[in-house]
């Protein structure tokens, strides 16, 4: 199959990489990156997650930085939500698109959301049945699709029934997560072939972690199976508290460099979306730290 000649990236940084990060973001910095990744070009970007502060504490400023975002026309900002009482903060704080996070691993589910998969699927029914009535788009991500770090691999069938039962909900799309970052571009192919069969390739994006520096060579494996949406975060930010080991998820610096040379749109203004990485990691303290992207360490840091 060939490459696609667009790809629409999903910016998961502001979310899933700033809700790993030991050294959070003030909300109006928070603020100021959203805009960045806006201004940059990126038309899709994860402002926050309505979950318990207790839990996630840097995403207690969800509702603020939601509220304090200038909205860029044709811009969506989708939010993460647990439950039906995330889901009603959310949209009283503004959300017009939501996510939910399931997993393909059961250890991985009880450690991440305290319940069974069965259990994460039933929280959801009434979410998803709230968001068909208020004409709100849900995307739905499945974690640990090529492993696990309680149970080591993972059956592709038990990814593709996951993925299955979240799009009969009425999930709009299905983000596959390799997140402990331990796939391999043949194995991520197979993934992609087994899913593609319970849920058409056309609702399935890609999520990679960089935890063993496979992530981009994933990304290419699975865009040459017809997949054309993929996750990314600015910096490379991120990772997950709930899988020891795994390393911040691929850097959309790296990706929009890679489709850029191989001629696929993006829409993307790498040179903007650099700058946004940079100003982040400065007032993370990470400037310096070395965890920088390899298009991040090719450019300089702005003033």
């Amino acid at each position: 199959m060939s490459l696609s000649a667009k790809v629409r990236i999903v910016e998961v940084g502001p979310r899933d990489g700033l809700q790993n990060e030991a050294q959070p973001l003030s909300t109006a910095m928070k603020i100021r990156l959203i805009e960045d990744l806006a201004d940059a070009g990126l038309r899709e970007i994860e402002a926050g997650a309505f979950v318990s502060p207790k839990w996630v504490p840097q995403m207690a400023d969800s509702a603020a930085v939601l509220q304090g975002i200038k909205r860029h026309d044709g811009v969506r900002y989708p939010v993460l939500v647990p439950n039906l009482q995330g889901y009603e903060a959310a949209i009283k704080a503004g959300a017009r698109e939501i996510s939910v996070f399931a997993a393909a691993s059961e250890s991985f589910s009880r450690k991440n959301t305290n319940c069974s998969i069965a259990e994460s699927l039933a929280r959801f029914e009434p979410v998803l049945a709230r968001a068909k009535t208020d004409n709100i788009l849900v995307r739905g991500y499945v974690s640990c699709v090529l492993g696990c770090p309680y149970e080591g691999g993972i059956d592709p069938a038990q990814v593709a029934a996951v993925a299955a039962d979240l799009t009969a909900l009425g999930c709009n799309e299905i983000s596959l997560g390799d997140t402990i970052g331990i796939g391999t571009p043949k194995k991520a192919q197979r993934l992609i072939e087994i899913v593609a069969k319970r849920v058409s390739l056309e609702y399935l994006a890609a999520h990679f972690h960089d935890t063993y520096g496979q992530a981009l060579a994933n990304i290419y494996a699975v865009l040459e199976t017809g997949v054309s949406v993929i996750d990314a975060s600015v910096a490379g930010l991120g990772g997950c508290p709930y899988a020891p080991g795994a390393s911040g998820n691929v850097a959309t610096e790296d990706v929009v460099y890679m489709l850029d040379g191989i001629g696929i749109e993006t829409g993307i203004d790498l040179q903007k979306l650099s700058a946004a990485g940079w100003r982040a990691l400065d007032h993370m303290g990470k400037a310096s730290a070395g965890r920088v992207s390899a298009a991040l360490r090719r450019r300089k840091s702005p003033e």
